[in-house]
């Protein structure tokens, strides 16, 4: 892809979520994920491989409806207030087809089918931005939206966490496997967001730190499938042990970041009488513990079978440095005792 090209795509992505994000009117509001719809389209149709140009088409067939019924929804509700504020949504059926084109826009359950084929037809980069930048403005708008009942949100987010760790059990791709961790991490979003909307905030800053560690590792070792990682122990001990590490993290073990948000959600809904709920997502967090404990295990502990005769290769594989991979994976193994400062910025 040319540097022009990038750099118009990549600007209109930070410009449609700009706009979206500082927009008090639904019709502005939508004009930004529009922008930031088509902008990502050329990135991911830039290897121009069959499975990319199918990931594109995906993508937009899914998108263009949630934008129709996001259009609709914003309609109606002027139609029934007479006013097209994003922060006044009390028309009920507004609502409802809000939620469902927001949620659509996100990849959460129940419309979540389209997000892992989509994620596994991009390289590592692209698939970073569609699990991280581009549930930016979605996030926010849904935060926007106050319900006297958080029922559908509490519902939707237990379903998100229960698919997301069940979907990525018999994953072999990293990036459909990663695409359901975003599923599950997204679903405890949705849990906390109408109950605390900061540190909903807080949780989604963890994971998008969290995991750009995990996608930038898997594109510095040129790997996309677990055969191949389990080769790379032996080439690159460090950053296999940084690996393993962030998807610790991933699966909210303590002493890593990854464990803060967990811990604060659960204390959030014991607070507000909802333990049953709690008990619900420590469960359906146990799937995703499971297929990161397996891909350490594939990582550090397995080696592929060689004939006798092929030479092995010695250490140490030559990579090159990233300043931002060394900081998201500093980021997501020390910052647990910040976490709370970080909280407290959110909040004030």
């Amino acid at each position: 892809m040319s540097p022009i090209a990038l750099t118009i795509s990549l600007t209109s992505m930070f410009i449609g979520t700009l706009l979206t994000i500082t927009s008090s009117h639904w019709l502005t509001a939508w004009m930004g994920l529009e922008i930031n719809t088509i902008a990502i389209l050329p990135l991911m149709a830039s290897r121009h491989l069959p499975r990319s140009v199918e990931a594109c088409t995906k993508y937009f067939l899914m998108q263009a409806p949630a934008s129709a019924l996001f259009l609709f929804a914003a309609t109606s509700n002027a139609w029934s207030q007479g006013q097209w504020e994003t922060l006044i949504m009390t028309d009920s059926f507004s609502t409802i087809c809000m939620l469902i084109a927001l949620m659509t826009k996100m990849g959460l359950a129940p419309m979540y089918a389209w997000f892992p084929e989509v994620t596994q037809g991009l390289n590592m980069t692209t698939a970073l931005i569609l699990c991280t930048w581009q549930k930016i403005a979605p996030l926010i708008l849904l935060s926007q939206i106050q319900l006297t009942d958080p029922t559908p949100f509490l519902v939707v987010g237990a379903l998100s966490a229960l698919i997301g760790g069940w979907g990525g059990l018999n994953q072999t791709q990293l990036r459909k496997m990663l695409a359901y961790s975003s599923i599950s991490h997204s679903g405890w979003i949705m849990v906390i967001m109408q109950l605390s909307p900061n540190l909903a905030l807080f949780n989604f800053l963890v994971y998008c730190m969290i995991t750009t560690a995990a996608f930038l590792t898997f594109k510095t070792f040129n790997t996309t499938n677990f055969f191949s990682l389990s080769i790379k122990w032996s080439k690159a001990p460090i950053l296999a042990l940084c690996t393993a590490t962030t998807l610790m993290s991933l699966g909210g073990i303590p002493p890593l970041l990854g464990f803060a948000p967990k811990l604060l959600i659960l204390k959030m809904l014991l607070t507000e009488n909802l333990a049953l709920l709690a008990c619900m997502m420590a469960f359906f967090s146990l799937p995703s513990l499971f297929f990161y404990v397996r891909t350490v295990v594939v990582l550090t502990l397995t080696t592929i079978s060689k004939p006798l005769s092929s030479s092995s290769p010695w250490r140490i594989l030559t990579l090159k440095s990233s300043a931002l991979l060394a900081w998201a994976i500093m980021a997501s193994a020390l910052f647990l005792p910040i976490s709370p400062l970080i909280l407290s910025l959110l909040v004030f």
